[in-house]
């Protein structure tokens, strides 16, 4: 495995863990079966952290159905180098500051680390298209 996949593989593992706490904070606010439930109109609202970690989680999807691609395209050119694996780990630690900061409602430290994030992905295209 490519130190690269292997940060590809850290940050999908990552996110797919992200559900995790504003799921158990659902649970707190409306008891199981309601977190189980549809969700309703009169549904008791989740602390404001949770509704926070939920759009940085969904960011994290987002961004991850651009980030994964690219790795494997890296991979697959046999494109790897110094910079492709300090780009994927600047990638997953811009993800993991991202979701930190967003959950605690840090909007300046949130932007910059989601700026970060996007400049690891844009160094892969230009690696892809041997510009970099």
């Amino acid at each position: 495995m490519s130190k690269e996949l292997f940060w590809l593989t850290l940050t999908i593992a990552m996110t797919g863990l992200f559900w995790v706490p504003y799921i158990l904070d659902r649970v707190a606010c409306r008891g199981l079966a309601g977190a189980m439930g549809n969700p309703a109109p009169d549904d008791k609202p989740q602390s404001a952290w949770a509704v926070r970690q939920m759009k940085a989680h969904t960011n994290a999807v987002e961004n991850l159905v651009i980030f994964a691609p690219l790795v494997l395209i890296v991979h697959s050119l046999t494109l790897w180098s110094s910079t492709t694996l300090l780009a994927c780990q600047a990638y997953f630690w811009a993800r993991l500051v991202h979701y930190v900061v967003c959950t605690l409602g840090i909007p300046v430290v949130r932007t910059l680390a989601f700026f970060v994030g996007f400049l690891a992905q844009a160094a892969l295209v230009l690696v892809i298209f041997r510009i970099l």
